[in-house]
This record gives C-alpha cells, structure tokens and sequence, in this order.
C-alpha cells in the first residue's frame, strides 16, 4: 500500500505560481550607457532582457514539485506483521570445558561431541523465542558474555554455531556463569528474569562458590534452569577390550538441582539428544513465549526516488544555458 505521511507539504506545490502572480515583474527593457570615447560623451541606450528559455523553466518547476513531493514522504507499507507485546530476558548459559568433547550424544544416528549436541538443539530452541531477548554466556575457566541480552535471534544462533570447546578455558566456572547473568538480567523486571544453565561437571574455577551464586541469583528473583548433560554409561576401547565406563561421575546434580529448586526453576537430565531436545520443549512450556496479538507494518521510505529526480532536473536547468551557447557558437560560421 502506497501512501504519503506527510500530505499536507504539497500544499507547497503551487508557491512559484504564486510568487510569479505576486511579486512584481522584471521590468522588460533595460537601460544601458552607449560610450562613445572620441566624443567624451555617453549616449542612453535600450536594450532587451533575454526571456528565460521554456525548457528551463519547465526543469525548474518539474524540481520543485519533485521536492514538495519527496518533503511529503511517500512510504510503501507492507503486510502486517505479529510483533510481541513482551517477552522475557532469557540468558543460555553454556559450558564450553574440555570434557564437552565427550562423543556420547547422537546426531543423525552418528556419535557426536555434547558441546556439537547443544549447538545444534540449542539453537532450534533459540529460533523459537520470538519475543524473547536472548543472550548468550559461555564458561569455562571464566565466564564470558558473548551476546548481551538482544531481540536479534539470528545473531545468537550464528554465535552460538561459531563457539568451540576450550574457548573460554578447560575447567568450568559455574558460580562465575551465574554471578554475571544476575548482573546481566538484576535491572530487568522482576518477573521476565530467567538462566537457562548447561553443563556436563562440577565446578572446579572461577571466583565466586556456585552456593553464593545460588544466594546472589535468589535475592534477584532470577530463575535458574539448569541442564546436566552427558550420558551415564559409555563404551570405551583401551589395550585390554572394551568396558563401560560412566561419562558423567563428576556431574554435580546435588548442585544443580539445589541451584534450580531455591531459584524457582527446574533440573533437567539430558543423558542423549532426544532428551535434551525435550528439555527445550518443556522449558518452552514453563516459560511461554510473549503474547503476538500486536502488529506492525513494515515502511520502505520512498522519497530518495523523487529528490533524486529534483537534483536531476536542476542540474538539467543550471547546465541548459551552457549547452545552448554551445550549440549556437558551433553554428555560427567562423
């Protein structure tokens, strides 16, 4: 849909008409002195104004329109869309630790690392915020936030597809990761605080003790979800044949479920993709995303079309009497 947002400035359309009507006319004639040196005297003389070709004016008034109608700005409107009233500020906090690169997850019936497993479902469940702004927190030795709380969902997914093991460290710093997303998400309201929190250990760096970061993140009303990931038993080969071991001993889940359960959150075991992939679901469920019953129409301004098409048509004007005397001197013989 085409329209004008501001109309009323073409009301400027008919101001050189006006003017010409208005304001008095150039006198036609106008007098001149004709020197005449060898009698010492100066004679009066008449000459004729040169009117204005036709052509440059029909270039000034097309610029001037063109102005009044780009000063109007023309807007093309496009198809409503849904936009959420309001959402959540939503923090994934997410271990990058070296142990992440256990292979005891599946992605597409082949083994793959956990920290692979998290990127690829992660960032479906990221994708279905809409609402929501979502930051991004990665820990290992330290805690580093990689994407600030933002509406621009794709952005977090493509940081989320570019992290790797080890970037933040080797060890896991769960108190650190929970210390700086309730400094993140403390200025928000109270109610639209959530940390969704995954990790495959215990903590073993960082400065803050994970049981202070539970106090910190209860007196903020922040509501922690935390993730443990990683199977409990895996087949591994060594000299002496195959055995089972367990990949996730080290996983504190006293820890996390305390954590999740003084928060107001939920611990969720992720022992292989499938139920990792059911998490997000259910977090879906528990923190539903914003209500959409607003809309909004996109605007594409317009008015660089007309002001482009003003500009050409003075610089038609300004170079017309250039081009004529050119024209003309190439006509008269030499």
């Amino acid at each position: 849909m085409f329209e004008l947002a501001w109309p009323w400035l073409l009301a400027l359309l008919p101001l050189p008409f006006a003017a010409a009507f208005l304001l008095p006319r150039a006198q036609g004639l106008m007098s001149t002195a004709l020197h005449l040196p060898h009698l010492g005297v100066a004679l009066p003389q008449q000459a004729e104004v040169s009117p204005v070709p036709r052509l440059r004016r029909i270039c000034a008034l097309l610029a001037w329109a063109l102005l009044a109608f780009a000063a109007a700005r023309p807007q093309w409107l496009g198809a409503p869309e849904d936009v959420p009233r309001s959402g959540r500020d939503l923090l994934l906090a997410i271990d990058t630790s070296g142990s992440m690169s256990i292979e005891d997850m599946q992605l597409g019936g082949a083994p793959a690392p956990r920290f692979a497993a998290i990127q690829a479902i992660a960032s479906d469940f990221v994708h279905r915020r809409a609402g929501d702004r979502v930051g991004m927190i990665l820990f290992g030795t330290r805690a580093y936030l990689l994407v600030p709380l933002t509406f621009d969902l794709k952005t977090v997914g493509k940081q989320l597809a570019d992290s790797t093991i080890g970037l933040a460290g080797r060890e896991t710093a769960i108190g650190d990761a929970v210390g700086l997303a309730v400094k993140r998400l403390r200025d928000r309201p109270q109610q639209q605080r959530v940390l969704v929190l995954l990790t495959d250990g215990v903590n073993t760096s960082g400065e803050l003790d994970p049981h202070k970061a539970i106090e910190l993140a209860e007196a903020n009303h922040v509501r922690i979800y935390t993730i443990g990931v990683g199977a409990d038993a895996m087949r591994v080969n060594s000299l002496f044949g195959s055995r089972l071991v367990n990949p996730s001993a080290d996983l504190d889940e006293k820890m996390l479920g305390e954590m999740a359960e003084k928060t107001g959150g939920r611990y969720f075991r992720a022992r292989n993709s499938e139920e990792l992939a059911d998490v997000y679901r259910t977090l879906d469920k528990l923190e539903p995303v914003a209500d959409t019953q607003q809309t909004l129409r996109p605007v594409d301004e317009l008015y660089w079309w007309p002001l482009g098409g003003a500009l050409l048509a003075g610089a038609f004007a300004f170079l017309l009497p250039a081009w004529r005397v050119r024209v003309l001197r190439g006509a008269l013989p030499t």
